[in-house]
């Protein structure tokens, strides 16, 4: 096995005969041979336990294996005691981690590529916290913040493909990590610092540059308070701004279909909705229309300098869980109050701590000091080389209707690659970026674009790093509660986009191609 950190003759000197003397590709592995794991002496690494969990539902019997390396990043480990794919898988998290998420519904998790008989992993990123948004972990914690940032991530694939190695007496045959927002970013920041850790990696609506978000949100969030400290725009608001939003650009793709196909197309003027006289409940007051404006023109300085782009049009139906909140009390909106929380405790050099507010940031003097910070989270280096040169791809997934990380920037992200590596052809040799209208940030939402459920990245991958078949388009699903398919449309590779032949059911996916420059 490669590296200083595990040498394989060691752990094979350390570990019981049984885990050598076993295939475990096609059998059932005794409980013991799972157990005799945590007795393993990985660098820098404490192992808790080792135990097979029954299988259950479509999920099957594994080997769970929960540890930490030091000094804090909690990892679990899930082996498949039969029928293992000869393959290892690792998830992202998303927000600020904090905790092992391994039995949730995340889009990306591990469960789901364990159905598929996948070795899988995943960190709580080396903290812990109370939810995905609590950043008090990083006060005066620069460990905490680089583990965070970009070493837990890494630690842990070395530490599951040492187990791998042990488990099943071979290397996984290829490794794969996937991963959504701030996922999406780690991902990002494996194919810049870690090339050799991954064959292939999905990045989806990534946070690629950290700061330049927590600049966004703390924007939104102050554009969007009135003087008596409650939003301005509320869920109904959005739900009036949408509709005028979507009745204006929704058939500017040449299908009036719900959805927005690129909202840079998009002219809408908010002004629009401005009360003649007074406020109604169907206008918006001048206040909300100069909150509005600012919603959609994104931070700029006092010289007008653009810091972060404003939310895209077409995002309106997701404003209310992410933005707006679902009430009034600017009490239940979370991306404001996750970027207040990123500004006292991680954003600085030296953390302001908690009595700094939204209200102390100041846009001309502050950008330039969140720089230092910037390079322990940001993954904005289109310098892929490395990653390239060994063969790994990427492929990076964006909604245009995402509320969150702007679109524009994985859009930004992909042409600073493919300048560097000298045009498309090269770029799309390793990189592919696909744009998806109507779809919130992850999938999250319930909106007119699909969900976390309505696609299968993996597959895709898969396909393009075991068979080099690159994705020419991937297929979208949007079903409804009861799971029945209302469309399939496909997505293609930035900058093409999917257009109606012009006859057949445009519900049907097989009735659009990928075309473009």
């Amino acid at each position: 096995m490669n590296g200083p950190t595990v040498a394989l003759a060691s752990l094979m000197a350390l570990a019981p005969v049984a885990l050598y003397t076993r295939s475990m590709a096609n059998r059932n592995a005794a409980p013991e041979t799972c157990s005799a794991l945590a007795d393993l002496r990985i660098e820098d690494t404490n192992l808790l336990s080792a135990t097979v969990v029954p299988a259950a539902g479509d999920v099957p019997e594994y080997c769970r294996v929960l540890g930490y390396v030091r000094p804090a990043i909690n990892f679990e480990i899930r082996l498949p005691t039969s029928n293992w794919n000869g393959k290892f898988y690792m998830a992202g998290c998303g927000g600020c981690c904090g905790k092992l998420r391994s039995d949730s519904d995340f889009i990306l998790d591990i469960k789901r590529a364990l159905r598929r008989q996948y070795a899988v992993s995943m960190t709580d990123g080396g903290h812990w916290g109370e939810n995905i948004f609590d950043t008090r972990w990083g006060y005066h914690n620069r460990l905490a913040e680089i583990d965070d940032g970009y070493r837990a991530v890494h630690e842990t694939a070395r530490v599951t493909k040492a187990i791998i190695e042990v488990f099943y007496h071979k290397a996984p045959a290829q490794s794969y990590f996937g991963g959504c927002s701030s996922g999406g970013r780690q991902g990002v920041m494996e194919a810049l610092r870690y090339p050799k850790d991954f064959d292939g990696i999905i990045s989806d609506a990534p946070v690629l540059d950290v700061t330049g978000v927590v600049l966004h949100f703390a924007w939104v969030g102050r554009a969007n308070t009135g003087p008596d400290g409650k939003n301005l725009l509320t869920l109904a608001d959005t739900k009036r701004i949408g509709k005028a939003v979507y009745e204006a650009c929704d058939h500017l793709d040449g299908l009036k279909d719900g959805l927005i196909g690129d909202p840079r197309a998009c002219r809408f003027d908010p002004s629009t909705l401005a009360c003649a006289g007074g406020k109604s409940a169907d206008c918006l007051s001048a206040q909300q229309v100069d909150a509005l404006k600012a919603l959609y023109q994104g931070p700029k300085d006092s010289g007008g300098r653009q810091l972060y782009p404003g939310l895209p049009l077409g995002s309106e139906p997701y404003w209310g869980y992410w933005h707006t909140g679902q009430t009034s009390d600017a009490s239940d909106d979370l991306f404001p109050r996750f970027g207040e929380g990123f500004l006292r405790y991680l954003s600085f050099e030296e953390d302001p701590g908690e009595r700094y507010t939204v209200a102390d940031l100041d846009f001309d003097r502050d950008p330039p000091r969140l720089a230092a910070m910037g390079k322990v989270y940001n993954a904005t280096d289109p310098d892929l080389d490395a990653f390239r040169r060994r063969g790994g791809k990427l492929l990076m997934w964006h909604s245009w209707a995402d509320a969150g990380p702007s679109p524009m920037k994985s859009i930004a992200y992909y042409e600073a690659v493919e300048g560097r590596v000298g045009g498309r052809d090269s770029a799309q040799a390793f990189f592919r970026l696909f744009m998806v209208p109507g779809m919130d940030h992850c999938g999250v939402g319930k909106g007119p674009g699909i969900s976390d459920a309505g696609y299968d990245p993996l597959t895709a991958l898969e396909r393009w790093v075991e068979h080099k078949e690159a994705p020419a388009s991937l297929l979208m699903t949007k079903t409804d509660s009861a799971g029945k398919v209302l469309w399939t449309r496909p997505a293609c590779p930035f900058p093409q986009r999917a257009v109606y032949k012009g006859q057949g059911d445009r519900n049907a996916a097989t009735n659009f191609r990928c075309t473009g420059p």
